[in-house]
């Protein structure tokens, strides 16, 4: 070979080295941020081997946290440089804030972002809706999960009025061969978010009580509010002996374990209770009173994913978040983690009966979301904390459904104009 020839290949060498190097660095490994602990086994059996098949070279882990340390923790790892490089995003203010600090890059370039309506976008979006900072994921319902043989051999019907529903729990109670509710306080969140914003839609009326509430025409002072709270209150009486230090997990092993009639749930529950339950189970709407022309369920935009604006491995991220926008991680998603229901446009079957159930309240119901995650848990008191809190005192008896009331109020009156 001569000099002039060699010269050449070593120059053409060089040359396709070179061209390498962006492809070897785009075959990074990517950390997710979670509070979904429950969900490690499903993203990793299932979802990241899906998106292998595809994509081999960029190695994913799903690294989650405990929902109620999943915020600070979440925060201090950005704040500190050491978060990873998708983080999964609470809808509303949590995020919003995540992106008004620099820690969540805009997404509305996303090929595939056209796959979601407006509205499932509206809970990651500015309030202008001019920047979608996470990509939707699934929305939850909430409702009652209650054990099918339990019911037979007390001898109730699932009921479909608040009237029917306390007067089944009396029964069970009487029976004594069930817990009649099992939950419990400890954690605090799960007295707001499977008692509070569970039964309270049907007192505040859906969309229009959590709209007041925003332009401040309604108060937690006022009856819808103090009614829930009361309502939450009587549940005492049907939880289980030392509930005030019965923990989620706790309570979710007592339903599964067959020891309890009726589950405050939301439809994230299924999955745990299908690969844990021995006895078929079923689930109902938040009851209405008697009487009621409509009932309400919260259906809630309840979890995304969105690429921290930080990340080292922004394209392999890129990559995944896309992958994420079509048909087969929007099907895969819902049925293996039944429950958890899309909100991408795709056509989705859902196979699972029990969460074909809960998604067919929206037929029947008004749906609406959490009244604490718009705006109103921008300042401090945060409302979403301060509603765990006063939901758990007001169960535990330490306080009144009163008390609770105003206390909630005069935390929003601290920060928010519409309340002062």
């Amino acid at each position: 070979m001569s000099n002039k020839v060699l010269a050449k290949s070593l120059a053409g060498a060089l040359a396709a080295s070179v061209a390498l190097v962006p492809m070897m660095a785009a075959a990074g490994e990517l950390v997710i941020e979670s509070w979904r602990n429950d969900d490690i086994d499903i993203w990793n059996e299932t979802i990241i081997p899906a998106f292998n098949k595809e994509y081999p070279d960029i190695k994913v882990s799903f690294t989650p946290t405990p929902p109620t340390e999943y915020n600070a923790s979440v925060n201090a790892k950005l704040a500190g440089g050491t978060a990873g490089d998708l983080i999964t995003c609470r809808p509303f203010d949590a995020s919003l804030e995540l992106y008004k600090q620099g820690n969540l890059a805009a997404l509305d370039d996303l090929k595939g972002m056209d796959n979601f309506s407006d509205v499932a976008k509206s809970a990651w979006q500015t309030d202008d809706g001019s920047v979608t900072f996470c990509l939707p994921m699934a929305s939850v319902i909430h409702g009652f999960i209650y054990n099918k043989e339990a019911f037979e051999e007390v001898g109730i019907e699932v009921p479909e009025t608040s009237e029917e529903f306390y007067a089944a729990l009396d029964k069970i109670k009487e029976d004594g061969s069930y817990i009649p509710m099992a939950m419990g306080t400890a954690d605090q969140w799960e007295a707001a978010t499977m008692g509070f914003q569970n039964v309270g839609p049907n007192h505040w009326k859906g969309e229009a009580g959590r709209k007041a509430l925003i332009d401040g025409s309604a108060k937690f002072t006022d009856k819808p509010y103090v009614d829930t709270f009361a309502e939450i209150a009587s549940w005492k009486d049907y939880l289980p002996d030392g509930f005030e230090a019965i923990s989620y997990p706790d309570a979710q092993n007592l339903f599964t374990l067959g020891r309890a009639a009726v589950y405050p749930a939301g439809s994230w529950d299924i999955s745990l209770f299908n690969s844990q339950a021995e006895f078929a189970f079923g689930a109902f709407p938040p009851p209405p009173a008697a009487g009621s022309d409509t009932c309400y369920i919260s259906d809630h935009t309840d979890i995304a994913l969105g690429l921290n604006a930080n990340s080292d491995n922004a394209q392999e991220a890129k990559i995944f978040l896309e992958w994420m926008t079509g048909s087969e991680f929007a099907e895969m998603y819902s049925n293996a983690l039944p429950g958890f229901f899309s909100l991408s446009n795709h056509k989705v079957e859902i196979t699972d009966p029990i969460a074909n159930e809960f998604v067919s309240w929206r037929d029947k119901c008004e749906s609406t979301i959490r009244n604490s995650y718009q705006i109103l848990s921008r300042g401090a008191p945060n409302l979403e904390n301060e509603l765990w809190n006063l939901s758990a005192q007001v169960i535990n008896g330490t306080i009144s459904p009163e008390e609770a009331g105003a206390a909630a109020e005069a935390g929003l009156a601290k920060w928010y104009a519409p309340h002062q």
